[in-house]
């Protein structure tokens, strides 16, 4: 009743303004005295300049806009649709005049030309007039922010470019969100002082602190859309430390779609904001080239970086994709995803362990992939020590199984991914890798199937790494546990580790390790006081870090190339590969052979030995080991985070 009492009232505002203008047109051109022929034809023709003229704003879909968000865009839609009505009149007026029979005929509906001008100009004013008076009434009375009653969130803006303009605008239209954009804070000195889109420019980005108290300020949203912001982003967290603001981020301008920004893509600031590097960059053609119309098979699609592989890879177009996982849940929820999001290309989804040669055989010959991505591996360094069959069975002698199937059914291209813990292993995790590269390097040689392998660190977000640990730890009041003050990883997004895994692959001529650039390895430490920041919360006040020691297998930074291997530069600036010398075939045959023949009851030193043979710069660390590098005392804290 409200919705229809609504519609009704705006229906007789609009053709009442237009009798208005109409009526006030005559009145101007005749100076207030209108001649009785022309007050005849005013309002013979009333009702067909009228009709006609609403007729033309509710085909332009101005009757449905709402007027408390009345804009640019409304405000042309109305001025061509009035416009298009005068156009139409001064035509048929034009020809009528033209044509003396008709013209003596209907003289009564003859409007001087004049007339209709300024009945466009007082119709198209009136019209517009009457909505911004709507809008700005709305504003007042608090209407517009979505919930009256409720005082709008206080934000600063950091950030006075393009993208802060494009948010303000967005801020102003999507009323649900209930945030006023207090001011604007920019390091350029030209800017200071001055509004933009009625938001002044407060101060620098290094005053944040002064303003939040000043001003209350509850969220602070980082409107800088350079892709090189993970600095700023820095400061920003760092000095917002301990001051209960919530911090968000908008996109890169690349990934704008026109000229708004979707309140869905403006975010919390993520770990992954403040890696200290450039973002990357893809040789799009070069991967779609290798992707296109090609049949790929992936192992271990149900994991953090077997799933993102997925996404990638249909953003390219293959004829269909072929997942295994052996975790039913994971591939599951993958298959349900990429269904959705890409219902053109055939995704088929198999349970199923790379372990099974029976399965492994069976599926490769139905399927005839053209590529093979294997990521199914087992990656948790502590378990892995406590399970060393289980880490050969799975990471070599699974990989050994499916490059030999792919071997014999001719695939074009195979990439194993691999980790920087396969250089200079001492875990049995890191030296299960290390073999699986020893294996697909030596195969390369003797087939036509290009092999190749992937190395790259430690992926942000990935199921059981780090970020989410301590994430766990911050929520439930700390502390947050690291084994050691000194530790350093690499790091990478999973996105990003995905996108160079295509990459590599699309490069692979065959038997070669490439090596992903991760800019500067990140200490543990610095990363946590990140997330502690990033939380809202102060390290040493509201949550304490403890150092639990280093676990055995563990090593204090990892390494991307081995001793006496160079890593040579390829045509991507971010890929690079290893350069080593081969192990002979007959050595990685025999060796293989023996690993194959451990079984359940085999020990761990004779697992360890019989790796050790195969690699000679695996150097197992033991627990003791651990303890004397790390050279730092310990707290009685159970379960230190192990990378």
């Amino acid at each position: 009743m409200k919705k229809t009492f609504g519609h009704m009232l705006k229906f007789w505002i609009d053709v009442g303004l237009l009798i208005v203008a109409y009526g006030l047109s005559f009145f101007l051109r005749f100076d207030g005295d209108i001649p009785s022929a022309y007050l005849t034809k005013l309002f013979f023709t009333l009702p067909y300049i009228i009709g006609t003229q609403y007729l033309c704003i509710k085909v332009a879909g101005t009757t449905k806009a709402l007027w408390r968000y009345f804009s640019i865009y409304d405000f042309a839609r109305l001025t061509q649709a009035i416009g298009f009505c005068t156009a139409c009149f001064v035509s048929c007026s034009y020809l009528l005049r033209m044509n003396f029979m008709l013209w003596t005929r209907l003289q009564l509906a003859l409007v001087p030309m004049s007339v209709l001008l300024i009945d466009a100009v007082l119709a198209i004013g009136g019209l517009v007039t009457t909505r911004i008076c709507s809008r700005l009434l709305m504003k007042k009375r608090g209407l517009v922010s979505g919930e009256g009653s409720q005082a709008a969130v206080p934000a600063l803006l950091v950030g006075a470019g393009q993208a802060g303009v494009m948010v303000v605008k967005e801020l102003r239209s999507n009323h649900a969100l209930n945030i006023k954009p207090v001011g604007f804070l920019d390091d350029d000195p030209l800017k200071i002082g001055s509004v933009i889109e009625g938001v002044p420019v407060l101060g620098k980005i290094e005053d944040i602190g002064v303003f939040i108290a000043k001003y209350q300020i509850t969220q602070v949203l980082v409107t800088i859309a350079s892709q090189s912001s993970s600095r700023i982003f820095r400061r920003i967290v760092w000095m917002c430390e301990g001051k209960n603001v919530s911090i968000k981020v908008i996109p890169g301008l690349g990934q704008i779609v026109g000229s708004k920004i979707n309140l869905s893509q403006i975010r919390q600031v993520a770990i992954e904001d403040l890696l200290r590097r450039q973002p990357i960059s893809l040789d799009e053609d070069l991967i779609r080239h290798s992707l296109y119309q090609q049949t790929v098979f992936l192992t271990g699609g149900g994991g953090s970086i077997g799933s993102e592989l997925c996404r990638q890879i249909l953003r390219f177009s293959p004829e269909k994709l072929i997942i295994v996982e052996r975790n039913e849940s994971g591939l599951f929820e993958i298959e349900q995803e990429l269904k959705q999001n890409f219902p053109n290309i055939p995704v088929l989804a198999y349970v199923a362990d790379i372990c099974d040669p029976i399965r492994m055989e069976a599926l490769l010959k139905k399927h005839s992939p053209s590529i093979v991505f294997h990521s199914a591996a087992y990656k948790h360094v502590p378990l892995m020590e406590l399970n060393p069959i289980e880490a050969i069975r799975n990471n070599v002698l699974g990989t050994q199984l499916l490059a030999d199937i792919a071997n014999r059914y001719q695939v074009s291209k195979f990439v194993m991914i691999s980790t920087d813990k396969a250089v200079n292993p001492t875990s049995v995790m890191g030296a299960s890798k290390r073999a699986a590269e020893i294996y697909i390097h030596a195969l390369s040689k003797r087939s036509q199937t290009a092999f190749s392998s992937v190395r790259f660190g430690n992926v942000l977000g990935s199921v059981g790494s780090v970020v989410p640990i301590f994430q766990k730890q911050i929520r439930q009041g700390g502390p947050v546990r690291i084994t050691h003050p000194e530790m350093k990883r690499y790091f990478m997004t999973i996105a990003e580790a995905s996108q160079l895994v295509l990459q590599a692959a699309a490069l692979g001529k065959g038997g070669e390790i490439f090596i992903l650039d991760m800019g500067e390895p990140v200490k543990i430490v610095d990363l946590a006081k990140d997330l502690i920041a990033l939380s809202g919360l102060q390290e040493g006040e509201d949550i304490e870090i403890v150092y639990t020691g280093i676990r055995p297998g563990e090593k204090l930074f990892e390494e991307l190339t081995l001793t006496g291997e160079n890593a040579v530069a390829t045509t991507h600036p971010q890929v690079f590969i290893g350069c080593f010398v081969a192990t002979p075939w007959e050595d990685v045959k025999r060796y293989f052979n023996l690993l194959g023949e451990l079984s359940p009851m085999s020990s761990e030193e004779q697992v360890k030995r019989l790796l050790r043979r195969l690699i000679p710069e695996y150097s197992p660390l033991s627990a003791m080991d651990g303890v004397l590098e790390s050279g730092v005392k310990t707290e009685k804290v159970m379960g230190g985070l192990s990378l």
